[in-house]
């Protein structure tokens, strides 16, 4: 089942914000621009250090999923990337001009060598090859802003953000990233009955899967941001997969809200037997005498979810889970 010439006032007021957002401890992402002659560069402290980075880079390579739809959004030219593993969704996936690296299940790191980058934004599944890739490109800075584990979830995402946003020079935009993010939580503590039991599933090739409150793939740790409470706990389920829970286990427990992530929507939606989310609780024998299925209590992240874990896509989600929680009013 992750921030940034002389300090001006409003680079104290981001150092001292970004101060704050880390203080629960662990590697921060704190930036100090610093400007030298023509040249400009920003230090980033991300999981695993400090690195310098002079601005804006020329030539990067994005693997980290998580940051593929903001780095599109900003316009940023990516040298190469992960484009097999990008969803349809985004643009770079038909940018020829990219070099494709391909997934992390078959990865050909060499070809990031090529393209000769300054900046590698890793993460995500390819935090595996950190070592490799420090051997390949060895001048090149490599960042890793994945969120931390016992850190909160959304205070991560902003994290990202934030320090994505003093790299390439959009620091309103990152600002708004976070702003929306933080509006959409809002909504929903605010809709939230904590009385109602809110149970995550994923589906996959045709199947139900349990996801585990706080550690659980996606979802799982949305009930600490938004403390929700939980329908069903299972000591040690953290199978980003989806856990081995029976589908009348899950009924048993009688949830008054199912959030789903379709697994399959994302990877597998041109399989002949992809069988949609919704299709699947609707027709679902098992769940029928469930509170959410017969109150139509279920929210279904965005199709592309399992490939696209970015910001926007949690602020996605989390508006319309606030939709769906403030219709019940």
């Amino acid at each position: 089942m992750l921030s940034r010439r002389p300090l001006t006032a409003v680079s104290v007021a981001l150092l001292t914000a970004l101060s704050l957002t880390a203080c629960g401890g662990g590697a921060d992402s704190s930036s100090t621009p610093e400007t030298s002659g023509n040249a400009t560069s920003v230090t980033i402290e991300d999981n695993n250090g400090t690195h310098t980075i002079t601005t804006p880079p020329t030539s990067v390579v994005a693997l980290d999923n998580r940051t593929f739809e903001t780095l599109s959004q900003w316009d940023v030219q990516l040298a190469a990337a992960a484009v097999s593993l990008m969803p349809d969704t985004i643009p770079y996936k038909t940018d020829a001009s990219i070099v494709d690296i391909g997934t992390h299940r078959e990865p050909n790191l060499e070809a990031i060598v090529a393209v000769e980058p300054d900046l590698v934004i890793n993460g995500q599944r390819f935090t595996q090859f950190q070592d490799q890739l420090a051997e390949l490109v060895p001048d090149a800075a490599i960042i890793d802003l994945d969120p931390r584990d016992g850190e909160p979830f959304d205070t991560e995402l902003k994290r990202q953000t934030t320090a994505l946003g003093e790299i390439f020079g959009k620091q309103a935009e990152a600002r708004q990233l976070n702003d929306d993010l933080d509006t959409a939580i809002a909504r929903v503590k605010a809709a939230y009955n904590r009385d109602d039991t809110v149970m995550a599933v994923n589906t996959s090739g045709g199947e139900l899967g349990y996801i585990a409150p706080h550690v659980g793939r996606t979802i799982g740790p949305l009930y600490d941001v938004l403390d929700l409470t939980p329908a069903l706990q299972v000591e040690g389920s953290d199978d980003h997969q989806g856990d081995d829970i029976s589908v009348e286990a899950i009924a048993g427990s009688n949830p008054t809200w199912i959030l789903v992530m379709d697994r399959d929507a994302a990877v597998a939606k041109s399989d002949p037997g992809y069988q949609p989310a919704a299709d699947l609780l609707a027709n679902s024998e098992a769940l029928a005498n469930v509170s959410a299925v017969q109150q139509g209590n279920i929210v279904i992240m965005p199709a592309d979810t399992y490939t696209n874990e970015g910001i926007q896509t949690y602020t996605g989600f989390l508006n319309s889970f606030a939709d769906a929680l403030e219709a019940k009013k």
